[in-house]
């Protein structure tokens, strides 16, 4: 079909070219017939201009903007003339000028649209279906150019600071590092499997080894994990790693890079460094590794305050755990609000949430109230300063892990209920020195608990697993943690230990990681880094609540793809091309 091809985009049409002649192409987004005169707003990328049609400006242009629908793709051309004062829209940039049309062209009819891009309460899956038609909405648009205008600014930092984009493979071998991957059979070597990568965490490590220095890249990871808000099965992270550094090297060098993209794509100075926090100050005051410091909500430790306690439970509870305590000063709250609480965090897997108030009087009033000394404000008072009538606690007790864990979800429950968290503040905090290994009370064995390439800090050998710390480090924003990192083992002897401690044999680490550990004898240098996930960051910047608003064709939370139908199952013939044959039944 010949057609007349734009001479500018829709949002770029000004009032200096006045009398000329244009030609735009785009989408019909509204039609309105006014009798002899017809409006149609066309939109393509750039944003919408109006167009005037009528029989006294071209006859043939009007009878065709009688039958247009939204969406149809059409071709207009005409002469740009400016608005009267009355009828200017300030909304568009476009909106102090319109298009007379002489010619209109449809170029691809529509049928009826599965819904209406203006609705905002289309179920997501239907978006996803039809992912084509949600991406023309101006937000959608808006999101992923947002997210180009980052990538291309981290882009720019980088090649500026001098390190290489090298891309690393996407088929590859499957190794543990912590999450479930994704494999791919082999048709040329039947019975064989490739794996997705997690990340190029090994690939990077090899580039310090062949001298790189410093690497980036913006890469394509797969993790076959259960999904939520801020999670998908294919996503996409900014890896990078650099050669003879420490930690605050590479700490510095992302404060500087996340300043540099701010700066560039929205104009915000943003105040480095970063505020930094060991990991046991976070889970010990905030019951998380990754801490929303927005607001100062913080877990005490009030364990001596029930050091002769009789009841049971919290007896029971400091034989091997610790009682924690949340306090909330500023609100009353009412019998129901609380009995709401209890039934939230048991929910949420709690054993159970005790509160204690100090009323206005002095008194104090309780499930347990008969139970607790007379002196217990005395008592508290040390252990949370501050404490004063009016202030609840909200009380957990058992093991540490688990109740901090459980503390940590209340004061981000709380933090919401109560309006305690600034929505237009962003908060960056680095965490650094987390344990080497959790603990696995399942199978009674430890874990790496970053991944088995991280360097442990000095003098580690001999000390029980659980005390041993890492040189390892997240970077939260508002309580989400956008990546992390760490030195690595560049000591062929040093990752073999590591490789035991989790329980790996000198053979099983042979056979899976041989390629490191001969590398590490042949000339490794010290070396780090860390990864940053960019959609979560992209996400926490336009303040979606899904980090599949900012991905241009995302999975649903049960990792399917409405719009291409994947997965899919494949056909006995397809599958015994890779020597492989279903079972009678999948479980």
């Amino acid at each position: 079909m010949q057609f007349g091809k734009r001479s500018i985009m829709c949002g770029e049409v000004t009032s200096s070219m006045a009398g000329s002649t244009v030609t735009v192409n785009g989408w019909v987004n509204r039609r309105r017939d006014h009798g002899n005169v017809i409006f149609v707003d066309v939109r393509d990328r750039s944003g919408m201009v109006q167009a005037v049609l009528s029989p006294e400006l071209n006859n043939n242009a009007y009878a065709a903007a009688q039958n247009l629908h939204n969406e149809e793709v059409v071709s207009l051309t005409g002469t740009v003339v400016k608005r009267s004062a009355s009828g200017q829209n300030p909304q568009w940039a476009t909106g102090d000028i319109e298009i007379q049309g002489h010619a209109l062209q449809i170029l691809n009819p529509v049928k009826a649209l599965p819904f209406q891009l203006e609705d905002e309460r289309v179920d997501e899956e239907l978006r996803l279906k039809y992912r084509y038609l949600d991406l023309r909405r101006p937000r959608m648009f808006g999101l992923l150019k947002l997210r180009s205008d980052i990538e291309f600014a981290m882009r720019e930092f980088f090649h500026r600071e001098g390190f290489l984009d090298v891309a690393t493979p996407i088929l590859t071998k499957n190794t543990p590092e912590g999450a479930r991957e994704f494999v791919s059979p082999s048709r040329i070597q039947k019975g064989k499997f490739y794996a997705l990568p997690q990340s190029p965490q090994l690939y990077k490590q090899l580039l310090m080894a062949s001298g790189f220095d410093r690497y980036y890249q913006i890469a394509h990871c797969f993790r076959d994990e259960d999904l939520r808000a801020d999670r998908q099965p294919e996503f996409i992270q900014l890896d990078l790693e650099m050669s003879f550094i420490d930690e605050l090297d590479i700490q510095t060098t992302v404060e500087r890079l996340i300043q540099f993209a701010l700066k560039k794509v929205f104009n915000r100075d943003l105040k480095v460094p970063f505020e930094r926090m060991t990991y046991d100050h976070a889970f010990g005051h905030y019951g998380s590794d990754k801490p929303d410091v927005r607001f100062e909500l913080k877990i005490h430790d009030v364990s001596l305050a029930f050091a002769d306690t009789s009841v049971n439970f919290l007896k029971a509870a400091l034989v091997h755990g610790k009682i924690g305590a949340l306090c909330v000063s500023a609100h009353h709250f009412s019998r129901s609000e609380l009995d709401d609480l209890v039934e939230k965090m048991k929910q949420q897997g709690a054993q159970g949430l005790l509160w204690i108030t100090c009323a206005a009087d002095g008194s104090l009033e309780s499930p347990i109230a008969k139970f607790l000394p007379k002196d217990f404000v005395e008592r508290i008072t040390p252990l949370i300063a501050g404490f004063k009538q009016g202030d609840t606690l909200l009380i957990m007790a058992g093991d540490f892990q688990d109740t901090w864990t459980m503390l940590g979800r209340l004061r981000l429950m709380l933090g919401k209920k109560l309006g305690l968290i600034d929505e237009n503040i962003q908060r960056y905090l680095w965490v650094t020195d987390f344990p080497m290994f959790e603990y696995d009370k399942e199978t009674n064995t430890y874990a790496a608990m970053h991944h088995p390439f991280t360097m442990p800090q000095p003098e580690w050998e001999g000390k029980p697993y659980g005390e041993i710390k890492a040189r390892a480090y997240d970077i939260v924003l508002n309580g989400i943690e956008l990546g992390g990192g760490s030195i690595r083992i560049f000591n062929s002897a040093e990752q073999t230990k590591v490789f035991q401690a989790i329980g790996l044999t000198q053979e099983s680490a042979e056979k899976r990681f041989g390629f490191l550990l001969e590398a590490q004898k042949l000339g490794f240098p010290p070396h780090g880094g860390l990864a940053i996930g960019i959609d979560r960051f992209i996400m926490l910047l336009a303040k979606c609540d899904s980090i599949r608003d900012v991905m241009a064709f995302p999975k649903t939370a049960k990792g399917s793809d409405p719009l291409m139908q994947a997965p899919v199952e494949l056909e006995d013939k397809d599958l015994a091309e890779y020597g492989l044959m279903r079972k009678k039944s999948l479980t």
